[in-house]
C-alpha cells in the first residue's frame, strides 16, 4: 500500500480543513515546498495536492506551487483541485502533476472527464468519489450530488476507470478513524465486466493512528491519504519511513 501524504493549499501555504470546511481552515507551513522535501527526506515517494482555492474557483488557480514542487523534488504528485476544462488540466501536467484527480468534472461534465481518460488513459487520470452519507460531493464539497458513491464508481470503472480515491467527508480532518466498513464493500462490490482487474482504491479521510495503516492494508487499499494525523504528530515520519520500509 502505498503511502500518500497530503498538501492542501490556500493562498499558496500549507492548510488543513475539518470536513471540508473553508471556516475551519489552520495554517500548517507558509512553504508548501518545505513540508514536501521533508516527506521526501522521509523515503516518501508520493504525494497529494489539493488545490482549494482552484476547486472553490473552479479552475485551477496554485500551479506555481505545483510547479515548484515538481521541479525541486523527486516527488511523484497528484493533483485536483478546480480541473473542469482541458486547459486546467494542460497547465496541471505542464507543471509537473504525474497524475489528476476529477472529482466534480466527473459528475457534472463527464463527456470530458471520458476524453480525459482516452487520451490520458487510465493511469493519469484518477476518479475523485468523495461523499457524504455516501452521497457524492462536489465543488470543493460545497454541493451534495443524489449520486450514491459506489454505483458512481461502479459506473466510472466499466468506462476504464482504474484509480479511485475516497474521502469519506465526516472522517475527513477530524482524526476519528477511517470508513473501514465502506472502504470493504467498494472493493468487494466494483468489478468491471471488461477486466478482472480490481479498482485501485486509495483511502481518504480519517486516519489518526499509525495501527490503521495495516488495516488498510489487509483491507487492499492501494495508497492511503494522510494529512492532519502527520501535521498534528499523530503519524510520525519515522513511523512511516519504517512502514515504506517494512512493507
Amino acid at each position: 500500500m502505498r503511502i500518500i501524504p497530503a498538501i492542501d493549499i490556500i493562498d499558496g501555504k500549507c492548510v488543513r480543513l475539518s470536513k471540508g470546511d473553508y471556516n475551519t481552515k489552520k495554517i500548517y507551513n507558509e512553504s508548501p515546498l518545505e513540508v514536501a522535501k521533508a516527506f521526501e527526506a522521509s523515503g516518501i515517494e508520493y504525494l497529494h495536492v489539493v488545490d482549494l482555492d482552484g476547486a472553490k474557483a473552479k479552475h485551477i488557480v496554485n500551479h506555481k506551487v505545483l510547479e515548484q514542487i515538481a521541479t525541486r523534488t523527486n516527488l511523484k504528485i497528484d493533483f485536483g483541485g478546480g480541473l473542469k476544462t482541458n486547459k486546467d488540466l494542460g497547465i496541471a501536467f505542464n507543471s509537473g502533476a504525474s497524475q489528476i484527480t476529477g472529482g466534480s468534472i466527473a459528475v457534472k461534465n463527464p463527456e470530458i472527464f471520458q476524453e480525459w481518460l482516452t487520451k490520458f488513459g487510465n493511469n493519469k487520470i484518477i476518479l475523485g468519489a468523495d461523499c457524504n452519507n455516501e452521497n457524492i460531493a462536489i465543488s470543493g464539497w460545497l454541493e451534495e450530488s443524489d449520486l450514491k458513491v459506489i454505483p458512481f464508481i461502479n459506473e466510472y470503472q466499466k468506462k476504464g476507470v482504474r484509480y479511485v480515491i475516497c474521502t469519506d467527508i465526516s472522517k475527513d480532518g477530524m482524526l476519528e478513524g477511517p470508513s473501514f466498513e465502506l472502504y470493504s464493500r467498494i472493493l468487494r462490490e466494483c468489478h468491471s465486466e471488461q477486466s478482472e482487474e480490481s479498482i485501485k482504491l486509495i483511502a481518504s479521510g480519517g486516519v489518526s493512528t499509525f495501527d490503521e495503516l495495516p488495516k488498510l492494508a489487509k483491507l487492499g487499499c492501494e495508497g492511503v491519504i494522510i494529512g492532519k494525523a502527520i501535521y498534528e504528530n499523530r503519524i510520525s515520519l519515522k513511523q512511516l519511513e519504517n512502514f515504506i520500509i517494512n512493507k
